[in-house]
């Protein structure tokens, strides 16, 4: 069923555009927020602004967090030794969700994709080879999804570091070809942090 009221129809337009959400869905996210009392959506219109306004981007591993290095490149309990290379801050909540893996990470904040005009340059490899040079890092995982993209950019980062001081392997992906690590389950990324291979 379509709305034709004006501002409705903008707020359902804009869930639209979240990825992963259809129409109706979008309807529902709409009316879910119609329903919030004026205290409950401000309050969350204004975690989405300061969310906006706050996070940036760890001046070491690329990813998210509201502080010059994220909690987790400054933990002393993490093995500094090993990098995690991910697509996105996604990921690396999957990742410390199985509390298994315990070294650091770097995101790249996509993949190559020729079709989508990304190359080389539009992610975050530079800073990962700066990180190589002024960090004493032994292994490179290389943890990008299992998509053409995916491997196609494991590939190039592991050329890139084929005459480096540098371990570098690849997840064993008992994760199925074409899936996110992101919707992995625990066990599934712990068994493949495990399993993974030189490259």
């Amino acid at each position: 069923m379509a709305y034709n009221i004006g501002i409705l129809s903008e707020l359902i337009q804009q869930f639209r555009q979240l990825p992963g959400i259809g129409s109706k869905s979008a309807q529902r996210l709409a009316f879910h927020v119609l329903d919030m009392s004026a205290e409950q959506a401000s309050l969350f219109t204004d975690t989405i602004l300061n969310a906006k306004k706050t996070l940036r981007r760890c001046s070491s591993c690329q990813n998210l967090t509201d502080t010059e290095l994220c909690p987790i490149c400054v933990s002393p309990k993490r093995d500094h030794s090993i990098v995690l290379v991910v697509e996105s801050p996604s990921d690396v909540i999957a990742i410390e969700k199985g509390r298994e893996f315990n070294g650091l990470f770097h995101v790249l904040h996509g993949v190559i994709s020729p079709m989508d005009n990304v190359g080389p340059n539009d992610i975050k490899i530079k800073e990962l080879l700066v990180r190589l040079k002024d960090e004493q890092i032994k292994e490179v995982i290389i943890a990008t999804n299992p998509t053409v993209e995916g491997d196609a950019t494991a590939m190039y980062i592991a050329k890139l570091l084929k005459n480096l001081d540098v371990l570098t392997t690849r997840l064993a992906f008992g994760l199925p070809i074409g899936g996110d690590l992101e919707y992995a389950d625990e066990l599934t990324l712990m068994k493949a942090i495990e399993n993974r291979r030189e490259i």
